[in-house]
């Protein structure tokens, strides 16, 4: 699978088989806490920041509002201005990255779309708590000083990379996002599952899972 540059990569291997004459199947996993979907919590950039086990769950579980970013490559506050209603605490960025998961991608493309400073400016002011993007990376490879993440990071917003959002559309969705509870971890991969879409903000929803 594709992995960030310089991350560990997966690895899957078999220590018990019962084709080979072993009771059961059991398998060695190894990856690096930031593989595949994943949970950035503050610890991940801010030393004295919450870690992934002490995240409140009411923030990881709840309503989440998916905005279709179209094809920009670099999203702005006025994208976010334009299409996030008021009130919205967990948001869910769809772009053009998520066409490359279902091309089946198996090489790391850094020209991926991402967020810029001042979109990562509005997300703080603007009361949102969680924030999933559609690629390894809430911004592009290169910066040192990493100020999108510590934007995000030092004001408490908590950061889902790696989603795949493409059977989504622009509306509310309820939102599940269960990390790995590792003991005082600075990241984990997480299962993650949108329900929806809802009719309408805090009404029913249909039968639709993506």
């Amino acid at each position: 699978m594709v992995t960030w540059p310089g991350d560990p990569l997966v690895q899957v291997q078999p220590r018990r088989r019962i084709a080979l004459g072993d009771a059961c199947n059991v398998s060695e996993l190894s990856f690096g806490s930031h593989t595949g979907t994943h949970v950035d919590p503050p610890y991940h950039f801010v030393e004295a920041g919450i870690r992934l086990d002490r995240l409140p769950l009411e923030i990881l579980v709840g309503e989440a509002w998916v905005l279709e970013c179209g094809s920009s490559q670099d999203i702005g506050a006025a994208d976010l201005e334009r299409g996030v209603p008021a009130g919205t605490q967990r948001l869910l960025v769809k772009t053009t990255n998520s066409a490359l998961w279902q091309s089946g991608a198996r090489q790391f493309t850094p020209q991926f779309a991402a967020l810029t400073l001042d979109a990562a400016r509005w997300i703080t002011q603007h009361g949102v708590r969680l924030l999933g993007v559609d690629y390894l990376s809430v911004e592009r490879p290169g910066s040192k000083d990493h100020p999108v993440h510590h934007a995000l990071l030092d004001s408490g917003v908590i950061i889902v990379e790696g989603l795949d959002l493409s059977p989504l559309h622009s509306g509310w969705y309820n939102l599940v996002c269960l990390p790995l509870k590792v003991t005082d971890g600075d990241g984990a991969p997480a299962r993650v599952i949108a329900i929806g879409p809802k009719t309408k903000h805090g009404g029913a929803e249909d039968t639709e899972r993506s």
